[in-house]
């Protein structure tokens, strides 16, 4: 148990050190442009399979 408090310890230290200085905000930054980027690709990527089922099912109506 003594072990798992030593490490928590260090967790809570640096934990604190990140979230008193300036590598927070940076971190969080960071994450919001992440965020971002990847809602735009899902977007993106839903667009590509909307169309690709929609031209699938044009091509069949053509084929008959």
């Amino acid at each position: 148990m003594l072990k798992y408090a030593i490490i928590f310890a260090l967790i809570s230290l640096v934990a604190g050190a990140l979230g008193f200085s300036g590598v927070a905000a940076g971190a969080a930054g960071i994450a919001k442009v992440l965020f971002v980027l990847f809602v735009l690709f899902l977007v993106i990527a839903v667009v590509f399979v909307v169309l690709a089922v929609l031209g699938i099912g044009a091509a069949r109506k053509a084929l008959k």
